[in-house]
């Protein structure tokens, strides 16, 4: 009976509090549906004086969130007696204005100017290209002749397949030529080098710093057809270039002399190493035709130790002699600013090619007396010892590189094959630093008496 009262106390209490939640959920939910007012806080005990400060305390107010558009100092021209007369909260309607849309090209200039770049640079390089594609198509038309009855093969240098002979088209600017088939030389290699009238910054360039169009001939000598020497005649600015940067003319003739001292004009410097070569060369036909062009000569680069470029990079250091060939070396200019016609600008340089091959019979036949030779024998002895002496720790370098992958590979194989030999290796490397690292005596014998 006992539990059966604490059972029922129970569930009464339960009951009696689910009635009282639902109560005061129905009573937020009338609230939420009550105009916006103040409250009526009342409740069942009005005697609590505790109650009663409460509600004398608390007050209830009415933010209205949209009270800043209310604002007469926020809004400009803005209508407050619309404001009071309509209740409702007013509305900001954002007027749709059109993209401004300017009719004047004066807006437009920087547009303007890169489309008219753009035109600008592909109109040229279409009209440079088809400019030098001319010039050494007519170059080609006007001397294979001449070449043909010099050389058995023209066009064709071995190692590609050419169906029609003739330039090859290194770029847009250059354009090679391959000749063979001729008594006392290898070949010879014609490379056209014009102005890179393609590329608008060249063009650009022309107004400051000028170019000239050029064909420059190397020829490879045979080794028994040319002597010991080194010689060059060149316009002043290009041997003054020539002298700094060649390898052969900045070791064998650095000292630069000028051309009226062997009767050519003042525009001409020779580089010289034996006095008896300049003499032999600069003959006076010799002097009279180089002073005839002299307006298109620019270089005459004889040389048996031509190696190409002198290298200016410190850090690699090459550890022995660079390669030396036999070549001679014309440079012409093609005078393209004088003649508005190329078919006469490349005709003036035309006799320049019997010039060419004169001077290859001419160097064929050319002997130095025994003293000259001696003397280009001792400059190239003392050029070959000043370079093993500065590539002496170079050198020194790469032996013990070469001797110390040496015996990594040894070591490794040892390994490899047997461990009893590699015991006896480590015995013998052992033995052999150790007498490395021993004083060294001399030993003397004392005969007894």
């Amino acid at each position: 009976m006992k539990y059966f009262l604490v059972i029922s106390l129970s569930i009464l209490v339960c009951l009696a509090h689910c009635k009282f939640a639902i109560e005061e959920v129905d009573e937020f939910e009338e609230f939420e549906e009550l105009p916006r007012t103040e409250p009526d806080l009342k409740l069942k005990d009005d005697s609590s004086p505790i109650l009663e400060k409460a509600e004398a305390e608390v007050t209830v107010e009415d933010d209205d969130e949209f009270e800043h558009f209310n604002d007469e100092e926020e809004f400009e021209g803005f209508d407050t007696e619309r404001l009071h007369v309509d209740d409702k909260d007013p509305k900001i309607t954002i007027a749709s204005v059109p993209v401004p849309f300017h009719t004047k090209w004066s807006n437009y200039i920087m547009e303007t100017l890169l489309i008219v770049g753009i035109v600008a640079y592909f109109a040229n390089f279409f009209y440079g290209r088809s400019k030098n594609a001319q010039l050494a198509d007519i170059w080609f038309k006007t001397h294979k002749s001449l070449l043909e009855d010099n050389f058995s093969l023209v066009g064709d240098d071995g190692k590609i397949e050419i169906e029609n002979s003739g330039l090859i088209k290194e770029t847009e600017s250059t354009y090679t030529l391959w000749c063979s088939g001729r008594t006392c030389c290898e070949g010879m290699l014609v490379e056209l080098k014009f102005i890179k009238r393609q590329d608008l910054a060249s063009m650009l360039n022309q107004f400051l710093r000028p170019v000239k169009d050029e064909v420059q001939i190397k020829v490879d000598m045979n080794k028994e057809d040319m002597d010991t020497f080194v010689f060059c005649v060149a316009s002043k600015k290009t041997a003054a270039r020539c002298s700094k940067e060649m390898a052969d003319l900045s070791v064998f003739c650095p000292e630069r002399k000028p051309g009226a001292n062997y009767g050519l004009t003042d525009s001409f410097s020779v580089h010289s190493e034996l006095a008896e070569v300049s003499s032999s060369i600069l003959d006076a036909k010799t002097v009279n035709y180089i002073n005839k062009y002299s307006d298109v000569i620019d270089c005459l680069h004889f040389s048996d130790r031509y190696s190409g470029l002198k290298l200016t990079d410190e850090t690699a250091v090459p550890t022995k002699l660079p390669a030396v060939k036999k070549v001679l070396i014309f440079t012409f200019t093609i005078p393209t600013d004088k003649y508005t016609d190329p078919q006469e600008a490349i005709s003036t340089i035309y006799p320049l090619m019997s010039f060419i091959f004169q001077c290859m019979e001419r160097i064929k036949r050319l002997r130095i007396s025994k003293e000259a030779k001696i003397k280009a024998e001792k400059n190239r002895l003392r050029v070959e010892e000043a370079f093993l002496k500065t590539t002496h720790a170079a050198r020194a370098e790469a032996a013990a590189a070469r001797k110390e992958e040496k015996k990594k590979l040894e070591k490794e194989r040892i390994l490899k094959e047997d461990p009893e030999k590699q015991r006896k290796w480590e015995e013998k490397e052992m033995k052999r630093q150790q007498r490395k690292k021993a004083p060294r005596m001399k030993q003397l014998k004392v005969k007894s008496m």
